[in-house]
């Protein structure tokens, strides 16, 4: 198996240059870039398993370029930010990262937390894929665990990070019952994440913005409170 390749986007070379060189001599292909124009570049040309991405560069910003990836694929991405400001966290969790790194940071850290996500979507999707391609249909919506895919009533798919479909598998797949932040953490993620708790409240945020009506309103994701959440809905396998 190729080793997973990273894209590092930061416009600073001395956090850029030594980043790569740490991640590389830890069994990572990195692409580094200096710019969201050289990343966008990089995301056209290369099969891109991870991006870090940091937030404040020159010209576009990463929160724009975090858009971008997102309407183009479920790529994972995870922020890299000098700001201290909760907001900038919050504004790119909900945006589609799946997890953030604040500067300065413990290179050693920030690879633990590499190898996470990637496992979310790596080793976690060899075990959540039932054998074949199924589809679950609920409500207006179609998952497809073939293509990984979520599909409304016209057939066009709507983009899911790794953490959203991984979290949706698990609430299609145990339908009309209270799965605790703890139970989706072992459904979704594993027990290895247990440290990144506090996005299971970010991803079923998201996930309301994209399935609900009126997220305000939730009826398809509902939360059952000091339980968890649950899928109010009728769950068809197809």
């Amino acid at each position: 198996m190729d080793d997973p390749h990273i894209l590092l986007v930061d416009d600073q070379r001395d956090i850029r240059d030594p980043l790569a060189a740490y991640l590389t001599r830890n069994g990572l292909r990195v692409t580094k870039a200096e710019n969201a124009a050289v990343a966008r570049q990089a995301l056209a040309a290369y099969a891109i398993d991870l991006v870090l991405l940091d937030i404040m560069m020159p010209g576009e910003d990463g929160l724009s370029l975090i858009g971008h990836i997102r309407a183009t694929g479920p790529t994972p991405v995870i922020m890299l930010t000098a700001r201290a400001e909760e907001t900038d966290r919050v504004v790119g969790l909900e945006l589609g990262a799946d997890d953030y790194v604040t500067k300065p940071f413990s290179p050693r850290e920030l690879l633990a937390r590499i190898k996470a996500v990637l496992r979310r979507g790596g080793d976690r999707e060899t075990r959540l894929r039932p054998p074949g391609d199924e589809a679950f249909a609920f409500g207006p919506w179609l998952l497809k665990t073939g293509e990984r895919e979520l599909h409304d009533e016209s057939g066009v798919a709507i983009p899911l990070s790794t953490g959203e479909y991984n979290l949706l598998y698990a609430l299609v797949t145990h339908p009309r019952r209270v799965l605790s932040r703890d139970q989706l953490l072992d459904l979704s993620q594993g027990r290895e994440l247990a440290a990144f708790e506090r996005s299971v409240d970010n991803h079923i945020s998201r996930l309301r913005k994209k399935i609900e009506a009126n997220p305000a309103d939730p009826k398809l994701i509902k939360t059952v409170w000091g339980g968890g959440y649950m899928l109010a809905a009728e769950v068809r396998r197809l």
